[in-house]
């Protein structure tokens, strides 16, 4: 979702960087094979969240929601180069497809793919993180913050996507509706958590960035 008049959307996205090769054919590969391809991340949101790892150099990166990988890639670009990144995804059956991509490009040693529920799979990751990235089940948000704080290391990075959702933050709420309540929810979680310190940019759905103090 676009929140900027499209005149004034297409400026900023021409005088940012231009995403890599790989990440065109990724794209397009996603379009022609690939269920639900508005799912990507995108070409700008996609060089944000390279800049903000390439910002951090993180050793050890943790990814909530896969899909085809671009985002992984995205972040990737930024890590160390004896770091690890693990992504977990409850699709099994982009497993291929996000490997093959990351052994095209010049991390795939450096990532893991977990195949499976997150919230099963985080308790089980002995390691801490400097740099996490939530783009998974709305519903679930804030349990996965729970499981994750710990986890993140002093002066570590939170990125959490889609926290506008479609701006329906903002419209009356629907009871039925548990996506636009999680994440109503999970942004006061992150704002009100003394923890963190937090600051939600525009960018796309909507993109908060949460640093642990």
């Amino acid at each position: 979702m676009h929140f900027l008049p499209e005149n004034l959307d297409k400026y900023v996205v021409d005088h940012s960087e231009q995403e890599p090769k790989l990440l065109q054919q990724l794209t397009r590969e996603t379009y022609q094979k690939v269920l639900q391809p508005i799912m990507l991340s995108g070409p700008y949101q996609g060089r944000v969240l390279s800049m903000i790892s390439k910002l951090i150099r993180p050793k050890s990166i943790l990814e909530l929601g896969t899909f085809t990988g671009y985002a992984t890639l995205c972040l990737a670009e930024g890590i160390q180069e004896n770091g690890t990144l693990h992504t977990i995804d409850v699709n099994e059956e982009l497993v291929d497809f996000q490997r093959t991509y990351f052994d095209k490009s010049e991390y795939g040693k450096q990532i893991i793919q977990h195949t499976g529920s997150a919230l099963d799979i985080i308790p089980q990751l002995d390691e801490t993180f400097d740099l996490v990235f939530i783009d998974a089940d709305k519903p679930n948000y804030s349990n996965y913050f729970h499981l994750i704080i710990d986890k993140l290391n002093k002066g570590g990075v939170i990125l959490s996507d889609n926290v506008l959702w479609h701006g329906k933050v903002v419209e009356p709420l629907d009871e039925k509706d548990k996506s636009t309540k999680a994440v109503l929810d999970y942004n006061t979680l992150l704002k009100n958590d003394k923890r963190i310190e937090t600051v939600l940019l525009p960018i796309r759905d909507g993109l908060t960035i949460s640093r642990k103090i």
